[in-house]
């Protein structure tokens, strides 16, 4: 006799998730000296160089996530005409960040053959999940506006909960442009700005973090209102 499974759509987002953090925060804890998030970017806890006992569980996590979101977005989102499906781009967007995450962190610097490879990966999987979720944004809050009046106030709201999935990126870049302009002396963000008081709004490894945190939250809110449940069976 068989037998029928629902499986949530939220539960591969949610999981691959959780499979990031945990292995975050494993890496961190293994840090040499202690990991400072505020002025220490997440790509010290991937590299064994750097973090010699942790940098596994960090590789784990970051493989886990990025299957787990080329699951979802492969298995659950709405395709064609349906009323929630969000917009091929964003679903392209999603799939290249997952991707890129997924390569970042099984991909040895050495058959890349390109120099800080592994940076530029890290910055099209933040550039990915930071598009794809700002263009489903923005197409969900447009959808569940439409049986109401005055549709540029639903645009413009729409803009706005869109625009603050992408605004840590955009805040990191003019933090990175201030830094270059008017303190070029300083070296690479490190926990040295914390002794010599450079505040942490600054520092790219911040809104490294802000960003995950924020991209996360987008995206289990997301996986809840554009996935519905599959049965099995």
């Amino acid at each position: 006799m068989r037998t029928a499974v629902r499986v949530s759509g939220r539960m591969p987002v949610f999981l691959g998730l959780l499979a990031f953090w945990a292995g975050m925060v494993v890496a961190a804890a293994e840090y040499p000296g202690g990991y400072d998030w505020q002025y220490t970017t997440i790509s010290s806890l991937v590299y064994a160089e750097r973090n010699a006992s942790g940098f596994l569980a960090a590789r784990a996590g970051m493989v886990l996530c990025g299957l787990l979101g080329l699951y979802w977005t492969a298995r659950f989102l709405p395709r064609g005409t349906a009323r929630n499906a969000p917009p091929r781009a964003a679903v392209a967007a999603l799939q290249f960040g997952y991707t890129c995450l997924f390569a970042c962190a099984v991909l040895p610097e050495h058959l890349l053959r390109i120099p800080r490879a592994h940076d530029a990966l890290a910055l099209a999987a933040f550039l990915g999940l930071c598009c794809g979720t700002t263009l489903m944004t923005f197409a969900a809050v447009r959808r569940a506006a439409q049986p109401r009046p005055r549709p540029p106030a639903s645009r413009l709201h729409a803009g706005i909960l869109a625009g603050l999935a992408l605004s840590p990126v955009l805040l990191a870049v003019l933090a990175q442009t201030y830094v270059s302009h008017v303190l070029p002396a300083l070296p690479w963000v490190s926990p040295v700005w914390r002794a010599r008081g450079v505040p942490a709004y600054l520092s790219f490894a911040f809104w490294e973090w802000i960003t995950c945190a924020v991209v996360s939250l987008y995206l289990v809110i997301l996986s809840r209102s554009v996935a519905p449940p599959r049965r099995y069976g």
